[in-house]
C-alpha cells in the first residue's frame, strides 16, 4: 500500500539527471505566447523599418508587366522563363523581410532554453494515432486551457482592433480618394498603431504564460520517491551490493594483513584493544607498518603472531599512537622514531642473550 502511494504522488524535485533526460528527448519549458510575441515584434519591425522600401521595390520590379502587358509573349518556353524570373526578383525583395522574420522566431525559442536537437519527437508513436489516446488529449485539461486562451486572444485582438480604428473611422471612410502614396502611408502608420497595442497585451499575456507553461513543465518532471530510489540505484549502484562489495574487499584485504604478520618484527599492544605489527631489518630508513587493528583484530594478530614466535611488547601510549597517525605498509612517523627504536633494541637485546619467549 506504501508503495502505491509512493509512486502516486510525485513529490521530489527532478534530479540533474531527469532533467538531462528530458533536455534529450527535447522535453524542455516552452510557451507558445513568447514565441508569438517574438514573431509580431519581428512583424512590427519588418512594417516599420522595411515595408516602404520592400514596396517599392516590388512595385518597381512588377510595373513593367503592368505597363508592356501586351508585349509579353505567352508561348511555353518564354512564360516559363519569366515566372522563374520574376520569382526570382521577388525572392530578393523579399529576403531580408523573410530573414528577419527567421531570425525573431529563432530569438523566441532560444531566449526559453537553448536549441536542442532531438529525434525523439519525431518517432512514431502509436499513442499518437489512437483515437481513444486522441479523445483524451481533446478534451483534457490542457487542451480545455488552451481552448479558453485562444478565446480570449481572439477576443483582445478583436477588441484591440475596434479600440485603434474606430476612432479612425472617419478618415477609413475616405480612404479610398486618397492618393496612392497617401493611402500608403496612411494604411502604414495605422498598421504600426494596431502591432503597437496588440504587442503591449501580448506583453502581459507571453510572460504570465511562460511563468505557467515553465511551473507546469516542473510540477511534470517531479519523482516519485521510488523513481528517486531508482535512479541512485541505477547511477551510485545497489546500497545492499555496494556494501557487500565493501565487506569482501575488507575481508580480502585483511586476509593479506594477517599473512605479513609473521613477517613483522615485533607487535605493539594496548594491551587488549590495539595491535600494531612492525617490520624492521638493516638498511630500511624506518620500520614498516605490516598490520594493525582493534579489538578482534587486534586480538588475531597477537594470536598469530605468538604462533609464529613473534614478540609481543605491550606499549599502550605507542600502540595507541601508531594505530592513530600509520597505515598499513607506511613507514613510522618521524616523531615516533625514538619509541620505536627502544622497542625494537629492547627485542634484539632479548633475542641475543636467548631469553624471547614470544
Amino acid at each position: 500500500m506504501a508503495e502505491q502511494n509512493d509512486d502516486a504522488e510525485k513529490t521530489e524535485d527532478p534530479t540533474q539527471k531527469k532533467l538531462d533526460d528530458a533536455l534529450k528527448k527535447g522535453d524542455v519549458a516552452k510557451s507558445q505566447e513568447v514565441s508569438t510575441w517574438f514573431a509580431m515584434l519581428g512583424t512590427g519591425m519588418v512594417v516599420a523599418m522595411l515595408a516602404p522600401s520592400t514596396a517599392d521595390s516590388l512595385s518597381t520590379a512588377l510595373r513593367g508587366y503592368l505597363v508592356n502587358a501586351h508585349q509579353i509573349p505567352m508561348d511555353g518556353t518564354a512564360l516559363h522563363g519569366l515566372w522563374q524570373a520574376t520569382g526570382l526578383k521577388v525572392a530578393a525583395i523579399l529576403a531580408l523581410p523573410l530573414l528577419l522574420l527567421l531570425a525573431m522566431a529563432l530569438v523566441g525559442n532560444m531566449i526559453q532554453h537553448n536549441l536542442v536537437w532531438s529525434a525523439e519527437r519525431m518517432k512514431p508513436k502509436l499513442n499518437k494515432i489512437s483515437p481513444l489516446a486522441g479523445f483524451k488529449r481533446l478534451f483534457s485539461a490542457e487542451s480545455l486551457v488552451n481552448f479558453l486562451k485562444g478565446l480570449v486572444k481572439i477576443a483582445v485582438v478583436s477588441g484591440l482592433m475596434v479600440a485603434v480604428l474606430w476612432p479612425q473611422r472617419d478618415t477609413i471612410d475616405t480612404m479610398i480618394f486618397r492618393e496612392t502614396g497617401v493611402l500608403l502611408e496612411e494604411v502604414h502608420i495605422l498598421v504600426l498603431q494596431l502591432i503597437a497595442a496588440i504587442l503591449a497585451v501580448m506583453t502581459i499575456v507571453a510572460a504570465a504564460d511562460y511563468v505557467w507553461q515553465r511551473q507546469r513543465w516542473h510540477e511534470k518532471q517531479k519523482m516519485t520517491q521510488r523513481e528517486v530510489r531508482e535512479e541512485y540505484k541505477q547511477t551510485e549502484g545497489d546500497p545492499l551490493v555496494k556494501g557487500k562489495i565493501r565487506q569482501l574487499r575488507m575481508e580480502r584485504s585483511r586476509k593479506r594483513m594477517m599473512a605479513a604478520v609473521p613477517d613483522a618484527t615485533v607487535v605493539i599492544t594496548n594491551p587488549t584493544h590495539y595491535a600494531v605489527a612492525l617490520k624492521y631489518e638493516q638498511g630500511m630508513g624506518a620500520p614498516v607498518c605490516l598490520a594493525k587493528g582493534t579489538d578482534q583484530i587486534a586480538l588475531k594478530i597477537r594470536e598469530v603472531a605468538r604462533n609464529h614466535s613473534i614478540p609481543v611488547v605491550e606499549n599502550p601510549p605507542l600502540a595507541r599512537a601508531l594505530h592513530a597517525t600509520i597505515d598499513i605498509d607506511q613507514e613510522v612517523p618521524e616523531e615516533h622514531y625514538r619509541a620505536v627504536a627502544e622497542v625494537i633494541g629492547f627485542v634484539y637485546r632479548m633475542r641475543e642473550r636467548g631469553s624471547w619467549r614470544g
